[in-house]
């Protein structure tokens, strides 16, 4: 792999979602609740040939998703969205080899509409204060991985 494509997801998918949380914690705080909706992906709860740094840093959300869930309070949610193929520009970003040639067949086969992903998103944020939605996997029926 590329370092510079590396360091890329590492400061995407990990450091953004760590600065994402460090602006948002003190609001929520001082207001006494709040929500953080991060979104992991399917890669995020299995690894494949060729993409184990992205997998990686989609495990990583996971992780940081969850240690925020148990230290933020009882009043501060957290949201993972793990979603599948997703009709958006992804498959775009991936240089020529097997790992593009992977995505683009599981695109192939299926994806699923980014409304389906906000849907699953308002859906875990419209549930009542005590009710925290902790994880959703979202991907298209056919979709194998």
């Amino acid at each position: 792999m590329k370092v510079d494509q590396r360091d890329q997801m590492i400061d995407v998918n990990i450091k953004g979602v760590l600065y994402g949380i460090a602006a948002a914690l003190p609001v929520m705080q001082a207001q006494g609740a709040g929500h953080v909706v991060t979104v992991s992906s399917v890669a995020g709860h299995k690894v494949g040939p060729g993409f184990a740094v992205y997998c990686g840093t989609k495990f990583a959300v996971r992780a940081i998703a969850e240690g925020f869930r148990q230290e933020a309070g009882p009043h501060i949610r957290s949201t993972v969205i793990s979603p599948g193929a997703v009709a958006t520009e992804l498959p775009t970003h991936i240089t020529a080899g097997p790992a593009k040639d992977a995505v683009e067949a599981m695109y192939a086969t299926a994806e699923i509409s980014a409304d389906a992903v906000a849907g699953a998103i308002a859906y875990a944020i419209s549930q009542t204060p005590d009710v925290d939605v902790n994880e959703i996997i979202i991907r298209p029926t056919a979709q194998v991985f």
